[in-house]
């Protein structure tokens, strides 16, 4: 079974020290932003960017006796099981890793730019570097380089109350449930986010609010993507066979009528 992780949102505090070990670990820059406040947070910056890989939000929630609360969502790529980014990407930029491991990662030097896996991600998550004249996808890497080395992801290990647990994909949904099933006072929702959703992810939640009012996507359905597209897609190489050897032929074929024409020509000026 792949590596994952497991996120308690009753545990996180909203210290950010998984986003501060995020930005240091892949040597990101600072971003100038400006606080702001609407129904999707009150966080700073306010969404994953190109130079953002790790976020977490901000959210105030009331519960069923009116009382407003803070919680705290550590957002970042869920690298899917059977990841629809890397079935719409038609040069291999994007590559599934093989398990242990696992996570979704980007080959900068085969990109093409045409920004598929932007279109295809339910999360909306890899951003494009609009600002660069030779732009680059930009996504998490779930510490690919990290893990091979037997260590775990830079943001897990920075989280300090144990909100963030990494192991094998199936213990921590065994983790998962227990809390859930096993609270005395039943104050978890009774859904573990990236369990089926869009065919399993490898980043996994918990939570005491609903998932729909922490601004998670609640239509992306429990199929993988790739399976909705991969016959269209596997037949992408043979259409631009086809469709070249089609080009081909046509151009073959008005060329040699210019030159049938140009003979005639010269030949209907000899003979006047």
């Amino acid at each position: 079974m792949s590596k994952a992780c497991l996120v308690d949102l009753t545990r996180c505090i909203g210290c950010r020290g998984c986003q501060v070990a995020c930005k240091q670990w892949n040597k990101l820059p600072a971003e100038t932003t400006e606080f702001f406040a609407r129904s999707g947070g009150y966080q700073n910056p306010p969404a994953l960017s190109t130079k953002t890989y790790t976020l977490v939000t901000y959210n105030e929630i009331e519960d069923s006796s009116g009382r407003v609360n803070w919680v705290f969502s550590k957002r970042q790529c869920m690298h899917c099981l059977e990841p629809s980014c890397v079935s719409a990407c038609l040069v291999k930029a994007l590559e599934k890793t093989k398990e242990p491991e696992g996570p979704v990662v980007y080959h900068e030097n085969l990109c093409m730019g045409c920004r598929y896996c932007m279109i295809a991600c339910p999360f909306d998550i890899p951003k494009f570097e609009y600002e660069k004249a030779i732009p680059s996808i930009r996504k998490c890497t779930f510490c690919f380089d990290r893990q091979e080395d037997g260590e775990m992801p830079a943001c897990a290990k920075a989280c300090m109350t144990g909100a963030i647990l990494y192991g094998e994909r199936n213990e921590l949904l065994d983790v998962a449930k227990s809390r859930i099933y096993s609270d005395p006072d039943d104050k978890y929702v009774h859904h573990i986010y990236g369990e089926h959703e869009a065919g399993g992810t490898a980043w996994m939640y918990i939570s005491d609010a609903p998932f729909e009012d922490l601004g998670f996507p609640m239509n992306v359905g429990t199929t993988p993507y790739p399976r909705f597209t991969s016959t269209f897609l596997g037949a992408v190489p043979q259409i631009i066979i086809l469709w070249a050897g089609l080009l081909t032929g046509f151009h073959w074929f008005v060329k040699r009528r210019e030159e049938v024409a140009e003979e005639e020509l010269t030949n209907t000026e000899k003979e006047g």
